[in-house]
C-alpha cells in the first residue's frame, strides 16, 4: 500500500464541543463573553499595574507576565474554537494546526515557570524581607522571565518539528477543540512512539520540574512562616500567598489531568483542557484583584484619577 505523507492532508477537522447547531449558539455566546472578560481583565491589570507605580515591584513585574501570558494563551485558542462554533466545515489547515499546538505548548510552558519563580519571589519576600529588593532585583526578574520564555520555546520547539515528519494518512477528525500534540498522534501512520515519550519527558521535566519547585517554595515558605511569634503576622504572610496558590492550583490542577490522558477523548478531559486554556485564564485577574488589598487600593487610585480627569 502506498502511504501518503502529510503534505498530502491538507487539513484536519475540530470536532470542538459540540455537533448540536442550537448548542453552538449558545457556546458560542457564552465563550465570547468569557473570551472579551478575559481580554478586559487582562489588559486592565496591564494597565493598571503600570500606571500605579505603588506596584512597580518584583511580585507585580511578575504578575504584569501572567497577564500577558493569560491573554496570549487564551488568544492562541479561542478565537479559532468561536470561528469553528459557528462554521459547518470546522476545518483547520496542517500547518495551521500545527502552529497552534505550538504556540499552545509554548505559552502553556512558559506559564509553568512564571509561575514556578513567582513562588521562589514570594519565599524571598516572606523569609528575607529587608534584603527583598536586593535580592529580586530587576536584572535578576528579567533573567528569570527570559529563561522561562526560552525554556518553553526550546521545548516547544523540539516536539513540533519531531511532529512535522510524522506521515497524517489515516482520520483526519480531531475530537477536541483546539490542535494539541496529544491530538494529532493517533492521527499518524507513523511510529509515533518517538514523539510521545519525548512528549512524557517534556512534561516530567517541565511541568512536574516546575511543580516540584513551586512545592519546596511553599514547604520553606510554611515553615518560616510557622515561625513567627505573632498570629496576624503570620496570617499577613499566608495572605500575600493566596492568589498565587489558587492560580496554582487551578493551572496545575486541570493542566495535568489533560497532559496525563493524552489518548483520552471523553468529556472530562475536554472540560480539563477548557479549564486551563479559557477559564483560568479569565479568572487570574478576578483572583488577584479580590484577594489582593495592593492591587484593589491600586484600582481605587486609578480610577479616582481617571474619574478627576474628567471633571
Amino acid at each position: 500500500m502506498i502511504m501518503k505523507n502529510h503534505s498530502a492532508i491538507n487539513e484536519f477537522v475540530l470536532l470542538g464541543l459540540s455537533i448540536d447547531p442550537h448548542i453552538q449558539a449558545v457556546l458560542f455566546v457564552l465563550f465570547l463573553l468569557i473570551y472579551l472578560l478575559t481580554l478586559m481583565g487582562n489588559f486592565l491589570m496591564l494597565l493598571m499595574m503600570r500606571a500605579d507605580f505603588h506596584l512597580h515591584t518584583p511580585m507585580y513585574f511578575f504578575l504584569r507576565q501572567l497577564s500577558f501570558l493569560d491573554l496570549c494563551h487564551s488568544s492562541v485558542t479561542v478565537p479559532k474554537m468561536l470561528e469553528n462554533l459557528l462554521s459547518e466545515s470546522k476545518t483547520i489547515c496542517v500547518e495551521s494546526c500545527l502552529a497552534q499546538a505550538f504556540f499552545v505548548f509554548t505559552t502553556g510552558g512558559t506559564e509553568a515557570c512564571l509561575l514556578a519563580v513567582m513562588a521562589y519571589d514570594r519565599y524571598v519576600a516572606i523569609s528575607s524581607p529587608l534584603l527583598y529588593g536586593q535580592v529580586m532585583n530587576n536584572q535578576l526578574c528579567v533573567g528569570l522571565v527570559w529563561a522561562s520564555w526560552s525554556l518553553a520555546f526550546v521545548d516547544a520547539l523540539i516536539n513540533i518539528l519531531l511532529a512535522v515528519n510524522l506521515d497524517y494518512c489515516e482520520d483526519q477528525i480531531i475530537p477536541h477543540f483546539s490542535c494539541e500534540l496529544s491530538s494529532l498522534f493517533p492521527l499518524s501512520c507513523s511510529d509515533t512512539s518517538t514523539n510521545f515519550t519525548l512528549l512524557l519527558c517534556s512534561s516530567v521535566l517541565h511541568f512536574f520540574g516546575t511543580f516540584v519547585m513551586i512545592a519546596s517554595s511553599y514547604a520553606c515558605i510554611v515553615s518560616t512562616v510557622l515561625s513567627i511569634s505573632s498570629t496576624s503576622g503570620r496570617s499577613k504572610a499566608f495572605s500575600t500567598c493566596s492568589s498565587h496558590l489558587t492560580t496554582v492550583i487551578l493551572f496545575y490542577g486541570s493542566g495535568f489531568l489533560s497532559y496525563l490522558l493524552p489518548t483520552s477523548v471523553s468529556a472530562l478531559e475536554m472540560i480539563f483542557s477548557l479549564q486551563y486554556s479559557v477559564i483560568t485564564p479569565m479568572l487570574n485577574p478576578l483572583i488577584y484583584s479580590l484577594q489582593n488589598k495592593e492591587v484593589k487600593a491600586a484600582m481605587g487610585r486609578v480610577f479616582r484619577k481617571y474619574f478627576d480627569s474628567l471633571l
